[in-house]
């Protein structure tokens, strides 16, 4: 449950650090927002004039019959109300407006912060951690800034005018009607604490459900081949059903609180009528002012159970800030340098230079690793599972940077190219394509404007991906369902392929970019592989050795280092650890001569 702890943590209701952050997201709408409070206190001051033109209605006018005034006095009232519409609507409306624009220009910072951060980032934390960030967090901070901070100065401003008011027109009564605040501080208090727990249950079990969510659904396949529906959808009852409780227990809270506030509000209207009445009878108080105390007292607690909401709305609000922050404060492992250098003419020449790598410092994953590749060169690299091959990509394209050593192209450290220009000479087509939300043009293309339609088709025709995009409704117009799920797994990496070559690498890379496409289609791409390789320098990692047979060169990397590279037949000839994996992958036809094909059998020699 550790991964849910950040979720949990609520911290305190305000934090000066966080809230001089927050405020610089007030700045370049603050003539906005100043507007806004006033037109906030002008609606405060407005709804003071209420009851005390009730006083005056009654004490001058209603008393003596004065119906002309009486009228007077009615038109003032509706003026006042009509006023106080129109600043409220104003007021509303523009702090919405900065909310929105504040909630904009967060998710800009965050999704451009996002893109900065290191591919190492994301292998550490969850997805759907990310997607709060951007999301549920930055909707409790529009919460704030439309209906937390601001609201709170009229809150205030309205509390203090009615305190100031109740005490001009009474003291006395003012006192007795004050009387019941410590019982509804003690409510507010206990509702502030109970709250807090319960917000902090339902939000707990929301990022408990939504991970069980995100996990079944993109794991549906398997749930189903094991006949797992039951077993899941116990599981998904009980956090379901935990989440019920804790929103149910919330909801309780709510429903003690404000019937509370009620209750106690009732009760001192009860004291107004009944130590304000002996006072009216006694001559010592006018009706208007004992009808103006009523109406104020009423106003008088609605502001102090919305400061006991608005205490939570900020108490979330420091607590999504904190995490938001966390997020933004987090430096890209991997930046551009200071200086970069843009190559005028990139040729495609790759160098390791004694290069170690880990990624955690205990377990080293490349040991003092050198080897050049000469432009135009086609360079396999061959190993078991976790020997590092992936790892050299991740290098190469700066994914990662190295401990020790160097990685250079064109004999310049990666470190000091120009980062855009670095990637853009680079195509991977890797054995789990990325399709993204789109047409099939713009998957090929990836909405780069120089890339026009006759590339994407001449692309796809060399790499035989329109046989079958020509067979779709809508052709290179057809739509993508989310990561390609409408696609097989072979028209997807058909079309990795002509996404790599519509963009006219200088590098092109291949990880295991054929192990998932069937007999016939391999044969179908293998001539448009030699086509795509043809003029740039290529880096191929393989299981399937008869993949790369025909590769300038073979490096065997071995618990990450390299211990063997030369040709096909050179290796076989050495009889070291190439051998052992070509004679394990083609042990079956080995022992059947026939099964063995003829250029097979020529190729490893007697197996001895």
């Amino acid at each position: 449950m550790t991964s849910f702890h950040e979720e949990e943590i609520l911290g305190k209701a305000y934090d000066k650090r966080l809230a001089r952050r927050l405020l610089g997201y007030l700045y370049p709408y603050r003539r906005v927002v100043l507007l806004s409070v006033f037109f906030l206190l002008v609606v405060s001051a407005l709804q003071l004039a209420g009851p005390y033109l009730t006083k005056v209605a009654i004490d001058r006018y209603i008393r003596t019959g004065n119906i002309q005034g009486l009228n007077g006095i009615a038109l003032l009232f509706l003026g006042v109300l009509l006023a106080q519409f129109c600043f409220a609507f104003a007021q509303t409306y523009l702090m919405n407006w900065t909310g929105q624009k504040i909630m904009y220009d967060l998710r800009v910072q965050i999704f451009t912060h996002i893109q900065k951060l290191h591919v190492g980032y994301f292998d550490r934390n969850p997805v759907g951690r990310i997607i709060t960030r951007v999301t549920t967090d930055v909707d409790v901070l529009n919460e704030l800034f439309t209906s937390g901070v601001i609201s709170i100065f009229g809150d205030i401003f309205t509390l203090a005018g009615i305190v100031l008011i109740m005490l001009w027109l009474n003291w006395k009564l003012a006192l007795v009607s004050f009387s019941v605040i410590p019982v509804l501080f003690v409510a507010s208090i206990i509702f502030k604490v109970k709250v807090r727990d319960s917000y902090r249950w339902v939000r707990t079990c929301v990022a408990k459900m939504n991970a069980f969510l995100q996990e079944n659904i993109t794991g549906m396949s398997v749930v189903q081949i094991f006949v797992q529906e039951k077993r899941k959808f116990q599981q998904f009852d009980e956090r379901n059903r935990e989440h019920l409780d804790a929103n149910l227990q919330s909801i309780f809270y709510y429903a003690v609180f404000y019937p509370a506030v009620n209750l106690i509000g009732a009760l001192a209207i009860a004291l107004i009528l009944w130590y304000g009445g002996v006072q009216v009878l006694a001559g010592v108080l006018t009706l208007g002012s004992l009808v103006a105390f009523i109406q104020y007292s009423e106003r008088f607690y609605k502001p102090i159970s919305d400061l006991s909401e608005k205490f939570n709305i900020l108490q979330t609000a420091m607590a999504s800030s904190e995490r938001i922050f966390r997020l933004l404060d987090t430096q890209p492992a991997i930046s551009p340098p200071l200086h970069p250098v843009r190559l005028k003419s990139l040729k495609g020449k790759i160098e390791f230079r004694n290069v170690s790598f880990a990624y955690k410092e205990d377990t080293p994953v490349l040991r003092n690793i050198s080897f050049s590749v000469a432009p135009g060169e086609k360079v396999a690299i061959v190993g078991a599972t976790g020997s590092g091959k992936s790892t050299l990509i991740n290098l190469l394209c700066r994914f990662y940077d190295v401990q020790s050593g160097e990685v250079r192209i064109d004999d310049t450290p990666v470190t000091h190219l120009d980062l855009d220009q670095l990637r853009q000479s680079i195509s991977i087509v890797l054995q789990d394509v990325f399709l993204f939300s789109g047409t099939i043009e713009e998957n090929i293309r990836l909405w780069e404007r120089p890339i026009e339609r006759k590339q994407v088709e001449d692309a796809s025709r060399w790499v035989h991906a329109d046989h079958f995009v020509q067979r779709l409704a809508s052709g290179y117009d057809e739509r993508v369902a989310e990561r390609g799920s409408s696609l097989s797994v072979g028209q997807r990496q058909l079309l990795a392929f002509a996404r790599a070559l519509a963009h006219d690498p200088k590098i092109l890379v291949l990880d295991e970019a054929t192990s998932s496409v069937d007999t016939e289609t391999e044969l179908l791409i293998q001539d448009a592989l030699e086509k795509l390789m043809k003029g740039r320098t290529a880096v191929v990692i393989a299981h399937r050795l008869s993949t790369i047979q025909n590769c300038d060169r073979i490096l065997v990397l071995h618990r990450g280092q390299l211990i063997e590279q030369g040709s096909h037949q050179d290796l076989l000839k050495l009889r070291g650890v190439y051998y052992k994996l070509f004679q394990l992958q083609y042990r079956d036809q080995l022992a059947s001569p026939r099964l063995f094909a003829p250029d097979l059998r020529a190729s490893v020699g007697n197996p001895g």
